[in-house]
């Protein structure tokens, strides 16, 4: 019975439903075909029924008197007749067949299921048929994102993004971290030329229709030679202990080299250490000599270029008692100077005048 239902339907749908319910209900085989026009009140359509993916759907019509055979058909299939399951589906199910209702339910719907749905009845003197339309709503899935990238500066920078769903999605981009909303697109496509070292980060995609959203995350790492900051000079007094600092700013990450005029410095030589965490190098003397000072090079390196600064470690003299003596005078705000004999002169006298 099944071959003849789905072979009747390459020639015409409503011949096929009007087949099918012969062949269910053992209709006499002289049984006219109605034309549009004829009898509306015995084939009725209903409005079109919208569900959302993943949900229950329930169908129903009503029996009424004298009805002999009930059927509900999906497109040329036939899912139910009377309390009999033709459909091999596990979804399909039957809620209630009495004298006034004849439901069914399907679960967890899908796109598959969307189409047209008839509801067959048959009367002792007719039968009549009730159909709708079922229309499956999907959420948007994002289904072809561009993977992480790392690229150098100045390169263009294509990123692209793709999604399912019905309705159809709408889809943009924008720079997520850090964020910057002049850097955006409500295409598939984002694109990028020059791209500068400020333009690295993470970068959201985002599908949306009236069903729900879908984002997803690109990260894009941006390569650039480094850059060194301003050395400052350092000043230590003989045999203490001297740190000189440098700072890069490079992806990827810098390697430090530290010289002395044209003499590459390595840690654990003569005293000294050298240290380096990320962005920073740090070179420590932990005895200062007069061999020490001088002018130092620091020099940051990755595979995209180098950078260099200078820095001078000069000697600071500490006060000695033989210093001249500094007395600030608080009228005039001028100093004078004393050496210590003329200090002794000037106790003198005022211990004269108390006299």
């Amino acid at each position: 019975m099944k071959m003849v239902v789905y072979g009747c339907c390459a020639a015409s749908w409503r011949r096929c439903v009007v087949m099918s319910l012969r062949l269910l209900f053992l209709l006499p085989a002289g049984l006219p075909v109605r034309s549009q026009g004829e009898s509306q009140s015995d084939n009725k359509q209903m409005d079109n029924i919208t569900i959302r993916q993943g949900e229950t759907l329930f169908l129903s019509c009503s029996q009424g008197d004298f009805v002999t055979h009930t059927a509900w058909l999906n497109r040329s299939s036939i899912l139910y007749a009377g309390e009999d399951k033709w459909s091999v589906d596990s979804r399909v199910s039957l809620v209630t067949l009495n004298q006034d209702e004849f439901t069914i339910k399907i679960e967890d719907v899908d796109l598959a299921d969307e189409g047209q749905y008839i509801c067959a009845v048959q009367t002792s003197s007719r039968p009549r048929t009730t159909s709708v339309h079922i229309i499956v709503q999907v959420p948007p899935k994002i289904v072809n994102l561009s993977k992480d990238l790392v690229v150098n500066e100045g390169s263009n920078v294509t990123l692209m993004c793709l999604a399912n769903g019905k309705p159809e999605p709408a889809i943009g981009w924008r720079m997520l971290s850090p964020s910057d909303d002049s850097l955006s697109s409500d295409s598939e496509v984002l694109e990028i030329p020059f791209i500068s070292r400020y333009r690295a980060g993470v970068y959201e995609c985002t599908a949306s229709n009236d069903i729900a959203v879908d984002t997803q995350t690109v990260e894009l790492t941006v390569n650039y030679p480094p850059s060194v900051s301003d050395g400052r000079d350092v000043g230590v007094t003989l045999g203490q202990r001297g740190v000189l600092q440098c700072e890069a700013d490079a992806v990827p990450e810098a390697d430090f080299e530290w010289y002395r005029d044209d003499r590459r410095i390595f840690s654990d030589f003569d005293g000294i250490e050298i240290e380096d965490a990320g962005a920073f190098s740090k070179l420590t003397f932990f005895n200062v000599s007069e061999a020490d000072y001088g002018n130092y090079t620091c020099i940051a390196i990755n595979k995209l270029g180098s950078a260099n600064t200078s820095i001078i470690l000069y000697e600071i003299i500490e006060p000695t008692s033989s210093t001249l003596l500094q007395v600030q005078d608080g009228n005039s705000g001028t100093s004078t100077v004393f050496t210590p004999t003329c200090l002794l002169l000037v106790v003198l006298l005022q211990l004269l005048l108390k006299f």
